[in-house]
């Protein structure tokens, strides 16, 4: 989570701001002390990902898609990625980064796997033919977005009929969004905040949004899916696990066995083209 507010003005601006901080932070390389590209620094985060994201697992099911056409909207360091490709997927991933397509490309290359495409893109413009994949995958991208609502008819349109669609997004009433408001409005003597307006202003990348259950239930109401299930679930967020102060972890540990999964950071959405 950032500190201060970056602001952006427009579209074209925010996507510039948006680019400019992940180019600068690849996803989930921050605090790894090896050595960038080598096999230390994938290795340390991919342990990091499975440890503080279990859920992945479950959740992408890699073995299942052995041999479909599997599209990554936003690859990052490739974690997931390469998860698919060493399952045999044959894989196509996309990120607004060259760094992070770099990383990728490069962590493939060390693998020895061949089964992958890679290249710079926009979740809201994607340049694949209509109804070409089995499965879209996106993890912790889509909410940095300037058009969500765009981005999500996208990723739709090149699922095949009968293709899956499998999104983590940030949720807006979960303890992490809570405690982010506490933080950066109520400590800070800024009360008078929106919640919207802090989660934007100081996680990640500038404008980063977090939906509600209704919010995504209602997007997706509007597309050619069936077989929607949406779903919460707590994370070390909203535990407060990465926290120095070892008071603000037993707080939040606590609150979150009490709250349980509805109020969890990750909103998870699987569905089917229709």
């Amino acid at each position: 989570m950032r500190g201060s507010p970056t602001f952006a003005s427009g579209v074209a601006g925010q996507k510039r701001a948006v680019r400019r901080y992940w180019e600068e932070h690849p996803c989930g390389a921050d605090g790894i002390e090896a050595e960038c590209y080598s096999a230390e620094y994938f290795q340390g985060i991919e342990q990091r990902r499975r440890k503080f994201e279990p859920i992945i697992d479950s959740f992408a099911d890699f073995r299942a898609y052995g041999g479909r056409r599997v599209l990554e909207v936003g690859v990052g360091t490739g974690t997931d990625f390469v998860r698919f490709a060493r399952r045999g997927a044959e894989l196509y991933g996309i990120d607004l980064t060259r760094e992070s397509i770099r990383q990728t490309r490069h962590r493939l290359d060390m693998e020895g796997l061949d089964n992958a495409r890679l290249q710079i893109g926009d979740s809201e413009n994607l340049s694949f033919p209509a109804a070409s994949f089995d499965l879209v995958y996106s993890w912790g991208v889509l909410h940095h977005t300037p058009s969500l609502s765009k981005a999500m008819r996208e990723l739709v349109r090149v699922l095949r009929p009968g293709g899956e669609l499998k999104l983590m997004l940030y949720h807006r009433h979960s303890i992490a969004a809570y405690w982010t408001w506490i933080r950066f409005a109520l400590f800070s003597g800024r009360p008078w905040k929106s919640l919207r307006q802090v989660l934007a202003d100081h996680v990640e990348s500038p404008g980063t949004v977090a939906l509600t259950r209704h919010e995504l239930a209602s997007m997706v109401a509007t597309l050619p899916l069936t077989d929607v299930q949406i779903k919460s679930v707590l994370t070390w967020c909203d535990r407060g696990e990465r926290s120095r102060s070892l008071l603000v972890q037993k707080v939040l540990s606590a609150v979150s066995q009490l709250a349980g999964d509805r109020k969890g950071w990750f909103l998870l959405l699987r569905a089917r083209r229709m």
